[in-house]
């Protein structure tokens, strides 16, 4: 019996061998690689992340008392405006009581 004539030659058999050998020596090595290094990086990415909420935190909790610093300023304002009203007040008493004891 003769073999029956292949549908393909033998050299695109030979082809499609060493592309497979090359992918799986290649490519495959290579896509690990790069996953690996995707995955490190979106750990460390993880991990600031972490340090950067916690900073947040801090932040909003050092920051939540302005509010308060804005009003306690206002105040101060009208204070000081009443103790400048005060002030030249008792000038004019003082003055009155000097001009009396002469």
């Amino acid at each position: 019996m003769t073999e029956p004539a292949g549908m393909f030659p033998e050299a695109v058999f030979r082809i499609w061998w060493a592309g497979l050998i090359i992918t799986l020596v290649v490519f495959v090595p290579l896509a690990v690689y790069y996953l690996n290094r995707t995955f490190m990086a979106a750990l460390s990415i993880r991990r600031h992340a972490a340090d950067a909420l916690v900073a947040a935190a801090g932040i909003a909790g050092n920051t939540k008392n302005i509010v308060a610093l804005d009003a306690t300023i206002g105040v101060a304002g009208q204070i000081l405006g009443t103790a400048g009203n005060v002030a030249g007040k008792l000038d004019t008493i003082a003055n009155v009581l000097a001009q009396r004891a002469r």
